[in-house]
């Protein structure tokens, strides 16, 4: 998967724009932060300061506390000694690791959907891709995000094993902070519109084992690029 978060109050806002209205509850605070490190508007290893975010969402200090706890259980965030939250990185060995299990986990599922699969199934998840087209076409990052996000889990959502469906979208997750370097390059966002619709085509024809190919070799860009472009952190 191409490999399917709105501002800190550290990151400057772009010229004209303006500053988001506090979002007063946990779960939307997760949800913006989940797109600013996606987005890479906070980067691996950015401090996440209390303070700074209850200025941001409104929020008092012990509902902060729980969005950072959550970022934590998500993979998201992590706790250092002397240093406090910040956006979590990984070494290579981290990312190698994840990396492998998404691949077990989403090459198994595709191994179990049913393919080809029922019309209004498959019509389901071309509606969703559609979305994505349109994100991509209109260049808006957080909408690729999103739809990719939807496309992945429609494509899974199609098999049955719930407990599989469920580590997909967890290990997914733990990679959202990696998957930025691939997320803002226009030819692999492309690349991962084409490489959508060859599985909705390989499941259209029932070639189940083009279709295992495609979900293998559709994570492995973000990994590579987050490794390339983050070379600095691992070496430190």
């Amino acid at each position: 998967m191409p490999d399917l978060a709105s501002p800190d109050i550290a990151v400057p806002l772009p010229p004209g724009a303006h500053a988001p209205a506090p979002v007063h509850d946990v779960a939307s605070a997760v949800a913006a932060l989940e797109e600013d490190i996606v987005l890479n508007r906070l980067h691996p290893r950015e401090r996440l300061t209390e303070d700074e975010l209850m200025q941001r969402f409104g929020l008092k200090r012990h509902a902060v506390r729980d969005v950072l706890a959550e970022l934590t259980r998500l993979g998201l965030a992590e706790r250092r000694k002397n240093v406090g939250a910040e956006v979590r990185s990984f070494t290579v060995r981290e990312v190698m690791e994840l990396y492998a299990v998404r691949e077990l986990l989403e090459t198994e599922a595709a191994r179990q959907v049913p393919c080809p699969p029922a019309p209004e199934d498959l019509q389901r998840l071309i509606d969703v891709q559609r979305q994505h087209d349109a994100a991509v076409a209109a260049e808006d990052p957080r909408a690729v995000f999103r739809t990719n996000l939807a496309f992945h889990q429609t494509l899974f959502g199609l098999c049955e094993n719930l407990v599989l469906q469920k580590a997909i979208q967890e290990y997914a997750r733990q990679t959202h902070s990696i998957r930025f370097s691939t997320l803002v390059s226009a030819d692999y966002r492309s690349r991962a519109r084409h490489e959508h619709w060859q599985m909705i085509e390989a499941l259209r024809q029932g070639q189940r084992e083009v279709l295992v190919a495609l979900c293998r070799e559709h994570i492995t860009p973000s990994r590579d690029g987050y490794l390339a472009a983050n070379r600095h952190l691992q070496e430190g």
